[in-house]
């Protein structure tokens, strides 16, 4: 439930609280006084489109606050804590929305800034907005298969939800079923050379690391003299040569005196000692080097046969690298995705088969779901009728009549529904395979037409609220606004308008904006928004009205005369008319 409400800068309205509360709480005002601006604030705090041709000239931005009552464990509470928001006092949440004047707008749930969309997803479990705007889209096809729906509540919603499911993995089947077959040609091309590219690998089989061995092996074998060469004379420089006159210039020998002289004076400094030590250690190494230098140079072969090979080898590789990757391993990671591609490819007549079969099983499914949801709608829809048949009673439209159509229109592939009577091929979609149409009987003898196409504004106004009437209470709503649901009503009518607001007030929180004191006079509480000129700009408030106070404000509204002893004798007689009818409701 909306607690408070406050505008800054939007419009005509410069700083205006509105402080709500349970029941019927009408908002009235002279023409250009701002009462839209209050439905167009509420709009942008539950995620409306912003525009920023709203904000009040000379102000740098409109902000919109809201404090909302809600259940500390219910879906409201757990989205905004979710976001980041926090809950004020255990059960209230405060929402704003501010817009700039270049355009741009924020929003805040609970002190924490989020996207404009999640305002949004909290105004679906908070408020239901109505507007002129609300009796155009009542006569779409689509609106009043929703309502319908909604009022047939899990009766239909819950075989629905099910249908939505199957259908979605139905379309998903079939289209799959249409890739693989209008793509056939595609694939068996894609599939061909794919094996052309598996047989050639296949052929060459090349190993994981190949081609760098081979490039190192061929580098030795075609440098194999230079490398035996070095060889030698490293080991003739590091262990030297026994027959030879300088055999004492070798890196062994020189080692070993080192180590002699050092032996020598050891036992006199630890410091020496150590050197010795590592002398000895030296000279292992350098004898080991030399002895895999002799072991090397004594290994390495000219072969130009194997050199042959090997570059032959290299150039089966290079063609597999060139076509199919960077490297061995590359083609060889090419090879196995290839081969499950393919075996994906040839395997397209068993996928069909297995597809082929599902569709039919979701086919069948998708029948009987469907048989179901529309035989819940069909009973719904005749409950509907008849419920805001009696509500347009109420509305001074006594001889009216609402019928509820659900028809399905036949289709030669359609889906066999038997509803009844025998299976009949229909056409489905995502919703279902009917389409609901509300029809209009304003009298005795006429027959029932569209609602689009036959019903006035007034009688629009009267359907609508009767239809929100009865869902109401098959469904309600924490908060109802209605704006100027009662145009191009009076009289009698105005006061059934008023009466049927004041029922549904008893279960959920109702906001009206009206120009009719018929409709006023049944409020628990009345707030007016107030204009004042300065001469250049003007400005709207929002006040709540005492008992006195409404009085003149229906008297106003009944003729414009505010201080008319008749007009309130009048608006006296309607409060209290109201009062009755309320305490009745």
């Amino acid at each position: 439930m909306l607690l408070e409400m406050r505008l800054r800068g939007l419009g005509v309205i410069r700083d205006a609280v509105l402080e709500l509360g349970p029941g019927l709480t009408v908002l009235t005002g002279e023409t250009g006084a701002g009462k839209t601006m209050v439905v167009t604030g509420l709009g942008l705090l539950m995620g409306g489109r912003a525009d920023a041709g709203a904000v009040r000239e000379g102000s740098s931005a409109a902000v919109v606050e809201g404090r909302v009552a809600v259940e500390p464990g219910g879906v409201v509470a757990d989205r905004a804590k979710e976001a980041g928001g926090d809950l004020d006092d255990g059960d209230v949440l405060i929402l704003s929305r501010t817009l700039a004047a270049e355009g741009r707008s924020r929003a805040h749930v609970g002190g924490r800034a989020v996207p404009v969309g999640v305002l949004g997803e909290l105004a679906e479990h908070l408020v239901a907005v109505h507007g002129q705007s609300d009796q155009i889209r009542l006569r779409s096809a689509v609106r009043q298969r929703e309502t319908l729906d909604r009022f047939a509540g899990h009766a239909v919603t819950e075989p629905l939800a099910a249908y939505r499911t199957c259908w979605r993995r139905w379309t998903e089947v079939e289209t799959t079923i249409r890739e693989i077959t209008e793509r056939a040609r595609e694939r068996a091309q894609e599939a061909e050379l794919l094996r052309l590219g598996l047989a050639e690998i296949e052929r060459a089989a090349p190993q994981s690391g190949e081609d760098v061995a081979l490039r190192e092996e061929a580098d030795r074998l075609a440098h194999a003299e230079e490398l035996r060469g070095a060889a030698a004379l490293a080991h003739a420089a590091l262990a030297g040569d026994s027959s030879a006159a300088d055999a004492g210039d070798d890196v062994t020998t020189l080692v070993a005196a080192a180590r002699r002289a050092l032996d020598g004076v050891r036992a006199h400094d630890p410091a020496l000692a150590t050197l010795a030590d590592r002398l000895t250690e030296i000279g292992y190494l350098v004898a080991d080097v030399a002895t895999e230098c002799a072991a090397y140079a004594t290994s390495v072969e000219a072969d130009p046969l194997r050199l042959a090979a090997v570059e032959e080898r290299r150039s089966v590789l290079a063609v597999l690298t060139r076509a199919y990757g960077e490297d061995v391993d590359a083609v060889l990671a090419w090879a196995e995705a290839s081969a499950l591609r393919l075996s994906e490819l040839t395997g397209d007549d068993d996928r069909l088969a297995a597809l082929h079969e599902e569709r039919e099983r979701l086919r069948g499914e998708l029948a009987e779901l469907a048989a179901g949801v529309s035989l819940a709608r069909a009973e719904a829809a005749a409950r509907l009728g008849a419920a805001v048949t009696e509500e347009l009673h109420a509305l001074s439209m006594p001889a009216a009549r609402l019928v509820v159509e659900v028809s399905r229109r036949e289709q030669a592939d359609g889906l066999p529904i038997d509803l009844g009577a025998g299976p009949v091929p229909v056409a489905a979609g995502p919703d279902g395979i009917d389409e609901v149409e509300m029809l209009l009987a304003p009298h005795p003898g006429a027959a029932p037409r569209p609602l689009g196409k036959g019903a006035s504004g007034g009688e629009l106004s009267r359907v609508m609220l009767g239809l929100e009437v009865v869902l109401g209470a098959a469904d309600p709503v924490p908060t109802f606004v209605f704006d100027e649901v009662d145009s191009g009503v009076g009289g009698q009518a105005a006061l059934g308008i008023g009466r049927r607001l004041a029922r549904l007030a008893r279960t959920s929180q109702v906001l009206v904006v009206t120009h009719l004191p018929q409709v006023a006079a049944f409020a628990d509480r009345h707030l007016v928004v107030v204009k004042s000129a300065d001469g250049r700009v003007t400005e709207s408030g929002v006040r709540l009205l005492d008992a006195e106070e409404r009085v003149t404000e229906l008297a106003r509204m009944l003729g414009g005369m505010a201080d008319s002893d008749s007009a309130r004798a009048h608006a006296e007689e309607l409060i209290t008319t109201g009062a009755e009818e309320r305490d009745r409701c």
